[in-house]
């Protein structure tokens, strides 16, 4: 069995779903088409390019292999994948476990005596042994104009507590040294459960964001928290950040900063009230890292708009940013808006959004310059470590290059043997826009 993931960690976390479910029934997973009976490919349907990328990994499946079943986000516009690739055997939605194993029973039964011991409790990860994502919830219950997640994935569907404390709990004993907490929108955890109480471990836990993050916090990982909006009790979060519950990292979609477009998206618009609360969470917690994405060349965008979006970022001072163009994906409501922007206008701002972000981002990391990080080990190299701090996500932000250091005390040279999946203490010496680079000390 060959399998394809592609697309967002939501996404991920649902192959990782279905991998399990495959080898709990005895499939191999082949890491080559030649070696593959089947190949299934978890698709992305977000933006155009994702679209593409999606359709291309189809068809190249088909010319290497030929038994092809398709699921994930582009799964729900079926029409477009049978009229590119007609060839492929099934098509499903996403989060659609049950519709894969189904079509996969039907083009490929599955071996009579499948090994369910092999199956290790945390299920099969996609990620490397020491950090994994931990989906508390499904779907969204926002409108946002831009977006078609909701008509992808439904409305916002909150995980129990007690399985999502269960699954953290397998994953920290297997190894797991940093939970990464994802959904499409973490602060809404439990609203459609109405908060109410759950069992862990024979202790009443509220269905909310607030005592997840404490419970995880309690496992001994890592626990950094994506996509979240800024709800009002996003302030008590910060407050376990200051207390070194969970990781002092908040990735928060602000969007835009023009209050007008910000109305036209169907977003939280009160600008000003963003700005004091971001200085209100520094001031309880100074080593808050603030990750943030925005659109540029949304529909009605003006120069002023623009303007706006480029002053809010001079104010808030966040420190990873990442920055798309607007994508007319089919069938969201900002399509119908007037005032289309020229796509060259759209390309210009983006080039100019993160060239200011790029002299900020440069001075926010100097700042760490001179001190002594704990860093997570993703990579031993030849000379040192690639590895990350509590203010780098893995693959979307920066890494800290590590070298073998003396003591900075005693002045010997120890020579500490650095591994994948454990943590270090590092002496920056020093950084650019992106990454840093330092020495291992005890």
């Amino acid at each position: 069995m060959g399998f394809v993931s592609l697309g967002c960690p939501k996404a991920l976390v649902d192959s990782e779903h279905i991998i399990t479910q495959l080898r709990a029934e005895g499939y191999d997973i082949s890491p080559s088409y030649d070696g593959a009976d089947l190949v299934v490919i978890n698709t992305c349907g977000f933006i155009d390019s994702a679209i593409e990328e999606s359709l291309d990994a189809i068809g190249e499946a088909l010319a290497e292999n030929g038994q092809v079943i398709v699921t994930g986000c582009l799964g729900v516009n079926a029409e477009r994948i049978r009229a590119a690739h007609p060839g492929v055997l099934a098509i499903t939605g996403p989060h659609d476990k049950e519709g894969v194993m189904r079509a996969v029973h039907q083009h490929l039964p599955p071996p009579h005596d499948p090994f369910i011991s092999l199956i290790p409790p945390q299920g099969i990860k996609l990620t490397p042994r020491h950090y994994a994502y931990l989906k508390i919830s499904e779907g969204c219950n926002h409108r946002c104009t831009f977006c078609i997640i909701p008509s992808l994935r439904g409305d916002l569907v909150s995980r129990p507590i007690h399985e999502v404390l269960q699954e953290a709990e397998n994953l920290v004993k297997a190894g797991t040294r940093e939970l990464l907490v994802i959904s499409q929108d973490t602060s809404a955890y439990g609203v459609d459960l109405r908060y109410r109480t759950g069992f862990w471990n024979g202790r009443p836990v509220r269905s909310h964001l607030t005592p997840l993050a404490e419970a995880l916090g309690e496992m001994g990982a890592w626990v950094r928290l994506h996509y979240v909006y800024p709800y009002p009790h996003v302030d008590e979060v910060v407050e376990l950040m200051a207390q070194k519950k969970v990781l002092p990292y908040l990735d928060i979609p602000f969007q835009h900063a023009s209050t007008r477009l910000l109305r036209a998206m169907k977003r939280p618009g009160n600008v000003e009230r963003t700005i004091e609360r971001i200085h209100a969470w520094r001031s309880v917690c100074p080593d808050l890292t603030l990750r943030s994405t925005f659109i540029t060349g949304f529909p009605g965008e003006t120069e002023e708009d623009f303007q706006m979006l480029l002053d809010f970022l001079q104010e808030a001072q966040l420190d990873r940013v990442g920055c798309f163009t607007y994508s007319p994906v089919d069938g969201a409501a900002a399509n119908a808006l007037p005032g289309a922007v020229p796509e060259e206008v759209k390309q210009e701002r983006q080039a100019r959004l993160m060239a200011l972000q790029e002299t900020i981002s440069t001075a926010r990391l100097a700042r760490h310059v001179g001190t002594i990080r704990q860093v997570l080990v993703d990579e031993v190299t030849a000379h040192g470590a690639l590895a990350r701090t509590s203010s780098d996500a893995p693959e979307i932000d920066g890494v800290v290059h590590v070298s073998l250091g003396s003591d900075l005390k005693s002045g010997s040279d120890p020579r500490p043997k650095l591994a994948v999946g454990e943590f270090a203490n590092v002496w920056i010496e020093k950084s650019d826009t992106h990454d840093l680079w330092g020495r291992v000390v005890k």
